[in-house]
C-alpha cells in the first residue's frame, strides 16, 4: 500500500543562511503560451502562487524573462508583502526577442539591467538568490563565466543579491564560480532518464551545495519508460508522482520546482513527491537513464 507523507515532502534543506522547503514552485508556466506575455487566466496563476504557500512552501523559482516581467509582476501581485519564510530565487543572463527566443545576455550593463528590473517586479530591495543562467537552448556551454559571475559578485557587494547560483553550467564552469566566490545552488537539467550530473549531484552534496533540477518530468516531453510506468502501476500512483518522489530520494541536497498553472495539479504533485519508494522501487527506477 503507497503511503503519502502528511507534510510537505523531502523536508527542508539551508540555503546559504536560510532554511527552505526542498519541494518548492517554479512560477514559469504561469506565462502566457511559450512563457510569452499574460496568462489566459490571470485570477487562476495568482490562485497557484496562493496556494503553494498556503501548502507551506517557502522556495518560488522565477526569471523576469518569463513573459518577460509577467511571472515576476504575477509574483508581487499575488504574495507582496512577502512572508518573512518565502525565498523567491530569480535568473539572469538571458532575455527574451519578438521571436520567443531566448538570446543571451551576459555582459555586465545587461546583468546590472536584469537585476534592477528583477528588484523593481518583483518589489523588493535585495534578491534573496541569483542564478547565472549560461549556455543555451541545446544545454551548457564551454567557457569561461568569470566576467558576467564578477558582475553578480560586484552587485552582491552593493546589498542588491544575497546568494549567488549558477544555471545550465558545466563541470568546469561550476569550479570556476566557486573560486570566485561562494555558491549555495546549481540548477541544471535532470531527471530519470537524464542523468549526466550524477557525480556532480554528490560532489555539490558533500560541499552543502543545493542542486535543483529543472525540466524535473522530462520538460515539453513527459518522461516515458516502461519501467516508470511500472513502478507507478504497482503502487496505484501517476508516473510524473514517481518521478518527483525519486529526486527527493536521490540526494539530499536536490529541491525541486515542478511547475503548474493548476492548484489541483499543484497539490497533486505535493501529494506525489511523498510516495515512499521501497529498495526494490529505486532499483528498478534506477535502471532508467543508466
Amino acid at each position: 500500500m503507497t503511503t503519502l507523507s502528511t507534510s510537505l515532502p523531502g523536508g527542508t534543506w539551508t540555503l546559504g543562511d536560510v532554511t527552505i522547503t526542498r519541494f518548492g514552485y517554479g512560477a514559469m508556466q504561469l506565462a502566457g503560451p511559450g512563457v510569452m506575455g499574460p496568462p489566459v487566466d490571470p485570477d487562476a496563476a495568482l490562485a497557484v502562487l496562493r496556494a503553494a504557500v498556503d501548502l507551506g512552501i517557502t522556495h518560488i523559482d522565477t526569471s523576469n524573462a518569463y513573459g518577460p516581467r509577467i511571472t515576476n509582476q504575477l509574483i508581487r501581485d499575488a504574495l507582496h508583502p512577502y512572508p518573512e519564510s518565502l525565498h523567491v530565487v530569480t535568473k539572469v543572463g538571458a532575455i527574451r526577442d519578438e521571436q520567443g527566443g531566448w538570446p543571451p545576455a551576459r555582459d555586465p550593463d545587461s546583468l546590472r539591467r536584469s537585476i534592477h528590473e528583477n528588484l523593481e517586479t518583483l518589489g523588493v530591495e535585495a534578491l534573496d538568490l541569483v542564478n547565472l543562467r549560461l549556455g543555451n537552448a541545446q544545454g551548457p556551454q564551454p567557457g569561461s563565466l568569470a566576467e558576467p559571475f564578477e558582475t553578480l559578485v560586484e552587485l552582491q557587494h552593493q546589498g542588491l543579491i544575497r546568494h549567488l547560483g549558477v544555471s545550465n553550467a558545466t563541470a568546469d564552469q561550476i569550479t570556476e564560480a566557486r573560486a570566485i566566490a561562494p555558491i549555495v545552488c546549481v540548477q541544471n537539467m535532470y531527471n530519470l532518464a537524464y542523468r549526466g550530473d550524477d557525480a556532480l549531484i554528490d560532489e555539490l552534496a558533500a560541499a552543502r551545495i543545493a542542486y535543483v533540477p529543472f525540466f524535473p518530468l522530462g520538460g515539453f516531453s513527459p518522461l516515458q519508460s516502461s519501467a516508470l510506468s511500472s513502478v507507478a502501476a504497482r503502487l496505484n500512483a501517476t508516473p510524473m508522482s514517481v518521478a518527483l518522489a525519486w529526486l527527493l530520494h536521490r540526494s539530499p541536497n536536490i529541491l525541486l520546482i515542478p511547475g503548474t498553472s493548476s492548484v489541483a495539479h499543484l497539490r497533486e504533485n505535493v501529494l506525489g513527491a511523498g510516495l515512499e519508494l521501497s529498495a526494490e522501487d529505486l532499483t528498478e527506477l534506477d535502471t532508467i537513464g543508466r
